[in-house]
């Protein structure tokens, strides 16, 4: 594949790994290579196309940080509020000075419900509150792990789902608004993303892909292998379109202020369980290759694989979004290849 040109080798891999979902690359403005293959619907044989809304799994924490943000530039909290004042739920063994900031960066210390660390098989993990009840942030508090902290607020990097869920509920208690009624309001329509929401999984609307995970008798949907609707730390829909307008709205200042923005991508913390050049800040990823820097959110789940993705040295944004829990991964990879990063 050596001497192909890059839209050769994505649709090489795609032809060899049956790819399902949606591609999209953008050079200095103008889409250079954009495809969707497979299907949205395998039962009824309904095919994906560009426009097709797919599940983003953690992809919605970079949502979930734009709505605190949202939050915080009203006045209404800052990076400092600690959580807990907000938030009153009894947790007897977390820390009471944990603050906004820390669960934006990961550095809370909380033991998270979806340890990620500790989970052998996503496409098999389930918790003890039946998926089809969580609907709302304060759905979740029940399962979060009655133990200890992991390490002292602000003491270290440890990935933290349950951080992003306290967050959802701050929106909601600060707000006044469901936290996805919040975020669509406030982020989607507000910016013109207009194939991007919350569903619930039994409720897709029309050109929305079902996620799917194999297992020994073939394909099945993921509708019993996540929350039924989104949450504060996963679960948005939307599409590589969308993210065009999210990207172009974010680094133009259309939905948090210059300054804080630019707080949003300063690289917190160095995330050293996911690589030795990769941080975090704000609810979205940084990867530093020989002085490149890309600016990125991803998720992984059960029936999901994602990555949207700014190189603003090269002008280049990408996204790949795929309805299985891998078929992401080595498009991405050929990609990032191919721009040095």
């Amino acid at each position: 594949m050596k001497n192909m040109s890059l839209a050769d080798k994505i649709n090489s891999l795609i032809e060899k790994n049956h790819f399902s979902g949606g591609i999209s690359i953008k050079e200095k403005g103008k889409i250079i290579y954009e495809n969707a293959s497979g299907y949205a619907d395998r039962s009824n044989k309904v095919c994906n196309n560009t426009d097709t809304r797919f599940g983003i799994a953690s992809g919605t924490k970079f949502f979930t940080a734009l709505a605190i943000g949202i939050l915080i530039e009203r006045g209404r909290i800052s990076l400092d509020t600690k959580v807990f004042d907000i938030i009153k739920y009894d947790f007897p063994f977390y820390s009471k000075d944990i603050t906004i900031e820390q669960l934006l960066t990961h550095t809370s210390g909380i033991p998270d419900y979806y340890d990620e660390d500790k989970i052998d098989d996503f496409d098999n993990f389930y918790v003890a509150i039946p998926w089809y009840d969580l609907r709302e942030p304060k759905d979740y508090f029940p399962i979060f792990p009655q133990e200890e902290m992991k390490f002292l607020p602000g003491e270290k990097f440890s990935y933290c789902n349950s951080g992003y869920v306290l967050l959802a509920a701050i929106v909601n208690e600060v707000s006044g608004i469901p936290y996805t009624e919040f975020v669509e309001e406030y982020i989607f329509k507000a910016n013109g993303m207009k194939n991007s929401g919350f569903f619930e999984l039994n409720r897709l609307p029309e050109n929305t892909a079902l996620g799917y995970v194999k297992d020994d008798k073939g394909w099945r949907t993921n509708i019993y292998n996540l929350p039924i609707v989104g949450g504060g730390d996963g679960g948005a829909f939307t599409t590589v379109g969308d993210l065009y307008i999210l990207w172009d709205a974010y680094f133009t200042f259309k939905i948090l202020s210059e300054d804080l923005t630019e707080l949003y991508i300063k690289p917190y913390t160095k995330a050293k369980s996911e690589g030795e050049n990769i941080y975090y800040g704000y609810g979205i990823w940084l990867s530093k290759e020989d002085n490149t820097l890309e600016e990125y959110i991803v998720g992984c789940d059960a029936g999901v694989s994602f990555k949207s993705a700014v190189i603003r040295k090269n002008e280049v944004v990408y996204t790949v979004i795929s309805n299985t829990g891998d078929g992401a991964w080595p498009i991405i990879s050929e990609i990032k290849e191919f721009y040095c990063i």
